[in-house]
């Protein structure tokens, strides 16, 4: 990891707003939340799916008002996958996106110096189902071959992990097709439609899969031990990573927004499954609350407490990422370029001391 000394001017960029705000997030503003208010420093995210309970910090830090106590006027956007927050930071809409941590990897290879500033979780958070009508045809990875497989899209996360389980188990990425389904509604529909075969997603998505036994677990990366078990290693996925030349520009502003997060880590690891749901909005829960809480419950193993890169992490993505992708095969990749400690741990240490 990276210890920065290099004193950055702290000004605020002015950049293109999107469009793709989501009434979840507009319900936030109405709460007084930091999308509406106009208060603080303003900083727009871009999330790979709001509603995702793998990316919850991020709408939980704003509804327990974090960002606001940190001087913070933060704008949360969604896009249904994590490849889109990618493509929304690169273009220069967004000054930070939450999404996988691999995303770093695969832009430093392409010539983006990106980097993960907090490190939401030690696990995907991933879960990989199979449709009920192929639940006795599908086993392993070892059976993806010519399956349509469903993903949240091209490009994201979910096909990067997809693929490195079937090249582990044998099956060349060409010998099945990745399908593009989103998440939600959207996932479930394919299933049950069978338009996909199989295919990964997280919750609440996957309890609501469970709920309408329109699928079985096949693979659960939901905790650290099915991480281990699946990729062989801790495999840090939900981040904020930014642009590595803004994080410079603004360190006091990327400080708070980390300091913010933390507090929400720490937060989530002292309290239940049912009251984290409850501080969420009251649509994600989709009008079942106790699925909704234990969609969560399921999903908090992933988090860390303290937003650092678990050890041996960024390992463990390098690998699997080599295992398929012909751009990292062949790359000689800096890992210490692509995430830094700094912030987390200056913000860990002042929890501690406030405690």
């Amino acid at each position: 990891m990276r210890k920065r000394t290099r004193i950055a001017s702290l000004t605020t960029a002015c950049l293109l707003s999107l469009t793709s705000l989501t009434a979840c997030a507009n319900e936030v503003a109405s709460h007084g939340g930091s999308g509406g208010g106009g208060k603080g420093t303003k900083v727009k995210i871009m999330v790979g799916g709001l509603d995702k309970v793998i990316y919850m910090p991020a709408m939980l830090t704003q509804r327990l008002g974090y960002f606001d106590a940190e001087g913070l006027n933060v704008e949360l956007l969604t896009e249904p996958a994590g490849a889109q927050a990618e493509t929304a930071l690169v273009s220069g809409q967004v000054q930070g996106a939450v999404g996988f941590y691999d995303h770093t990897l695969d832009l430093q290879v392409k010539g983006k110096s990106v980097e993960s500033v907090v490190q939401f979780s030690h696990a995907p958070g991933e879960v990989e189902v199979v449709s009920a009508k192929k639940t006795g045809d599908i086993h392993s990875p070892g059976d993806f071959k010519g399956r349509k497989l469903g993903v949240t899209g091209l490009g994201s996360s979910t096909d990067f992990l997809t693929k490195y389980l079937a090249v582990k188990h044998g099956v060349q990425v060409n010998q099945f097709s990745p399908v593009a389904v989103g998440a939600g509604p959207t996932f479930i529909a394919a299933l049950q439609k069978g338009s996909i075969d199989a295919g990964m997603t997280t919750d609440p998505t996957v309890a609501t899969i469970l709920a309408k036994k329109a699928g079985r677990v096949l693979i659960d990366m939901r905790t650290p031990e099915g991480s281990q078990e699946a990729l062989g290693g801790p495999y840090p996925s939900s981040s904020l990573y930014m642009n590595t030349d803004w994080v410079n520009g603004h360190r006091d502003t990327v400080q708070k927004l980390v300091n913010a997060f933390v507090k929400t880590l720490n937060w989530m690891s002292t309290h239940s499954a049912e009251q984290i749901a409850a501080k969420m909005p009251s649509d994600y829960s989709q009008g079942d609350e106790k699925l909704y809480a234990a969609a969560i419950k399921s999903t908090l193993p992933m988090f860390t407490k303290d937003g650092i890169m678990p050890a041996r992490g960024p390992e463990t993505v390098e690998k699997v990422l080599k295992a398929f992708s012909p751009n990292i095969k062949n790359a000689d990749v800096d890992l210490d370029k692509t995430y830094t400690t700094e912030f987390a741990e200056k913000a860990a240490q002042q929890e501690k001391a406030a405690k």
